[in-house]
């Protein structure tokens, strides 16, 4: 009850939580501002007439945060992801997801760097991996396809992949000596004679 007498009306509708920050005439957020959300998330960045545009970051209640660029309430733009588990993706983003270069760094210490769609690796790629190796080719769908290589310090396999771990025979292998050869043999890869490996 207030003062007056008169009774205080409160609807009770869904909150997203707490905003502090600039509004517009309308009364939208609109510029610089910081929202703490009722799950424990927080947005700090700016607004455009009520969402989330321009420059901002998004921190999760569960440790992951992204910094970037947002259109329309979407990560929109370049950004810089950090996931839960600790992997991190930097580059670009197109409504909500990766899409377009970018490069993403796995919590084994692995990277891929090349070309997103849909957020999956999509086009033109190389995964490179701790060790100094690595593998490159067009990836459809997050999967290897086509002409590719596997680069290691002491030689290199050129070939066609059949997936993302093997390639398809024949390939060449060249060593860091200059010497090729093509091979066919698939027990030269396995160590298991073509006979065993049907059984």
């Amino acid at each position: 009850m207030s003062e007056d007498g008169d009774e205080e009306i409160k609807e009770e509708i869904p909150t997203l939580g707490t905003y502090e920050g600039e509004r517009n005439e309308a009364k939208q957020r609109h510029g610089k501002g910081k929202n703490v959300f009722v799950n424990g998330d927080e947005y700090d960045g700016d607004y455009e007439n009520g969402v989330r545009s321009g420059y901002g970051i998004y921190k999760w209640k569960g440790g992951a945060r992204y910094t970037g660029e947002y259109k329309n309430d979407l990560r929109h733009g370049q950004g810089y992801f950090i996931y839960p588990d600790g992997s991190k993706f930097r580059g670009a983003f197109a409504e909500g997801k990766r899409e377009g270069q970018g490069s993403y760094l796995y919590t084994n210490g692995d990277i891929y760097q090349g070309e997103w769609r849909n957020d999956m690796k999509n086009g033109k790629g190389v995964y490179l991996y701790k060790n100094g190796s690595k593998k490159s080719g067009i990836f459809v769908d997050g999967v290897l396809q086509g002409p590719g290589e596997i680069v290691h310090p002491d030689h290199k396999v050129s070939g066609k992949w059949g997936g993302n771990i093997s390639m398809d025979l024949p390939v060449k292998i060249t060593f860091a000596t200059g010497f090729s050869q093509e091979m066919r043999d698939p027990e030269f890869f396995t160590g298991i004679p073509p006979a065993e490996a049907k059984t």
